[in-house]
């Protein structure tokens, strides 16, 4: 019970930490409806299990690699372009409001995943956090593979529902939306992707 508890608090801490996502998700969800958030939060999701993938396969040489300056300044200056981009094209492009019954293109629907894949794989606190969890109750802890499996798989489930209540949250909130608003909230999510770039590359750099 213990280690569950562990995870639900670590996965609820990468859920309130990631700034960008939580920007992009509800940005997605308000302007192109529910389906659109929960694509953009699978190619999160897809991120991350990745990650943590190669952290588990590899957590010895790439540790070492993931801690160096070379690495944090190369991928938060990608992250920082990337967050920029498309912090940009909210602030130029108009929204389309889109009704939730509505499919999404093939294209759309790659567009999406794509955005919330690169905006979590791009940034160096994903490579960081997986790390120092595996670190601490692979290496530090010692932790048995049945917890750090019970572990990881509560923080999966944490953050995949509190993205999915982030979506259906913007949900509620876009259908008392007027154009305007979404306009208004269309620019105020590229402006804060375009701040979450500037702090990305400061901190890097």
């Amino acid at each position: 019970m213990e280690i569950i508890i562990e995870g639900i608090l670590l996965g609820l801490f990468l859920a309130i930490s990631m700034g960008p996502i939580f920007v992009t998700l509800t940005q997605a969800s308000i302007e192109k409806g529910a389906f659109a958030g929960l694509t953009v939060g699978f190619g999160v999701w897809v991120s991350d299990i990745i990650i943590l993938t190669i952290s588990l396969l590899t957590i010895g040489r790439i540790s070492k690699v993931v801690n160096g300056e070379m690495f944090q300044f190369w991928m938060g200056l990608s992250g920082a372009i990337v967050l920029l981009v498309f912090g940009m094209i909210l602030l130029i492009k108009k929204p389309e409001l889109s009704a939730d019954k509505e499919l999404i293109s093939i294209k759309g629907f790659a567009t999406l995943f794509t955005k919330g894949f690169l905006i979590n794989t791009i940034n160096p606190f994903t490579f960081i956090f997986w790390l120092s969890v595996l670190s601490t109750y692979m290496i530090g802890r010692k932790t048995s593979t049945q917890d750090l499996t019970i572990l990881l798989f509560t923080i999966m489930i944490m953050i995949i529902v509190s993205d999915t209540f982030k979506v259906f949250l913007a949900k509620l909130i876009r259908n008392k939306l007027e154009y305007k608003h979404l306009v208004k909230i269309s620019q105020a999510a590229g402006i804060g992707l375009i701040i979450f770039a500037g702090v990305m590359l400061y901190r890097v750099w």
